[in-house]
């Protein structure tokens, strides 16, 4: 049921994920041109709406349809987006999401089904026309009959927020998102649930708290802070660390690890969330665009006006409840663990419940010669995978291992010609999965996995 969830959510972020560029340029030019901002200007401030409604969308909508059909599902879903923007009078997001990945699929079956039956020479003809003419079709229909849904439902997400942020309950949605954000589902909640609904608010009151509820540091900073103090062994040592790469990177992965090796630190997390929640919703904190990483760097350019003393407190608030309530949890009911022997029990159990190999010494192992690809892998293939992937470059230029690359990707598109895999244990069954014929190395400290050494020994033989 985990991996299912984590399934959908990846591909709701994964619409999201890789136009979030286009999300922060829409931030920018809000925060800086429309009439409360920066430097208001008119004519550069006409820009703001018409990115809301067509761009953002559109760009969802081809993502979307690009990863269930490539190109072509990415072109259908964007033209039979077009039906639902223009039939609504509010950005359409939502429908991007639908009519992106459901227009796609129906072209893949088209094409599925017409596939050997096509002529020689028609090839082209066929593919420009079947495109052209179910799109005009599903645009169509999702004038007609889609955008009524869509916006039904956007309605009564609406009405159902409003029922929290009027009452002040807004800080509860902490106890669902901050143990998600542990099963690594912060990605998908970030950017398939709040992206959305923050940006329809920013185009009515310029700013969105919804842009904070994930992005907040500061849940897992205080409890990084609270390691560095009572923390044991590799742990306590590694915790300085792993507060720069939260704190200033943006990378909330970094510290998942900590809280599973102390389950009952979650408690932690959550009161600091809600508190952060609270603080920000009283002192009508808010960004322009998500914040992506949840760096306090990013956190404070996508800050509108006037914005940023509100916005720190919220962070501030958040670390200093989260490490308040974390300090005595780690010191009086902690598991007396380091963080190493945490990693390898977890590994080995959950590797060896699934068939899974765990390291050099559980699995066939690849030999050097053998090896041209390593791939570190993530939930989203950008934060931690692409941390993880610098990390192990430099231990194999430190090796002298020069001729081996190291990329990273999103763990359920793993390249069909990666030799290991390296990732977190939570993901080790999508990456099995993704890809079965590699190597897999399951971690769980991104930034000092002593899985790391084990590779980099397995390849100097």
């Amino acid at each position: 049921m985990k991996e299912k969830i984590q399934v959908m959510g990846r591909f709701l972020s994964g619409m999201v994920m890789p136009v979030i560029g286009a999300f922060i340029a829409w931030g920018l030019i809000t925060a800086l041109f429309i009439e409360t901002g920066w430097a208001p200007n008119e004519r550069l401030a006409a820009l703001v709406s018409p990115m809301s409604t067509f761009l953002l969308p559109l760009l969802i909508a081809y993502t979307g349809g690009k990863m269930v059909h490539g190109e072509r599902g990415g072109v259908i879903g964007a033209i039979a987006t077009m039906g639902v923007i223009v039939g609504a009078d509010i950005p359409m997001f939502m429908g991007a999401m639908i009519m992106g990945p459901l227009s796609a699929w129906v072209m893949k079956k088209f094409d599925q089904a017409i596939e050997g039956k096509v002529k020689a020479g028609f090839e082209m003809l066929v593919n420009n026309f079947s495109l052209g003419i179910l799109g005009a079709i599903l645009a169509a229909v999702a004038l007609l009959g889609v955008t009524p849904l869509v916006e039904m439902l956007n309605s009564a997400m609406e009405t159902g927020v409003n029922f929290f942020v009027q009452r002040g309950l807004l800080p509860l949605a902490s106890i669902l998102i901050e143990p998600a954000k542990v099963l690594f589902l912060n990605n998908a909640i970030n950017h398939g649930i709040f992206s959305p609904m923050g940006i329809q608010q920013v185009e009515e009151v310029g700013k969105s708290i919804f842009f904070l509820l994930e992005a907040n540091p500061g849940p897992g900073l205080g409890i990084l802070l609270a390691y560095c103090l009572a923390g044991k062994g590799s742990a306590k040592s590694s915790a300085p660390g792993a507060v720069i790469i939260e704190f200033l990177g943006g990378i909330h992965e970094i510290y998942f690890p900590y809280i599973l090796m102390n389950p009952v630190l979650i408690v932690a997390a959550i009161a600091g969330g809600a508190t952060g929640v609270f603080v920000n919703q009283m002192l009508g904190s808010g960004l322009t665009a998500p914040a992506s990483p949840g760096s306090i760097i990013a956190i404070l350019a996508m800050c509108p006006k006037g914005g940023y003393l509100p916005v720190l407190a919220g962070v501030a608030a958040a670390t200093a409840v989260s490490f308040a309530v974390a300090l005595p949890l780690l010191k009086f009911a902690g598991k007396d663990a380091d963080l190493e022997e945490s990693q390898k029990k977890v590994s080995d159990m959950k590797s060896e419940s699934k068939g899974i190999a765990v390291n050099a010494e559980k699995s066939e192992v690849k030999s050097a010669s053998e090896v041209h690809k390593i791939v570190f892998a993530c939930d989203a293939g950008m934060g931690s995978s692409a941390m993880g992937a610098t990390v192990l470059r430099k231990k194999l230029k430190e090796a002298g291992i020069e001729d081996i690359e190291v990329v990273h990707a999103p763990v359920s598109s793993i390249p069909a010609d990666a030799d290991i895999v390296v990732t977190h244990h939570e993901l080790g069954e999508r990456a099995a999965h993704s890809n079965p014929n590699a190597q897999l190395v399951l971690i769980q400290n991104f930034l000092g996995a002593p899985e790391y050494d084990e590779v980099v020994a397995q390849l100097s033989k």
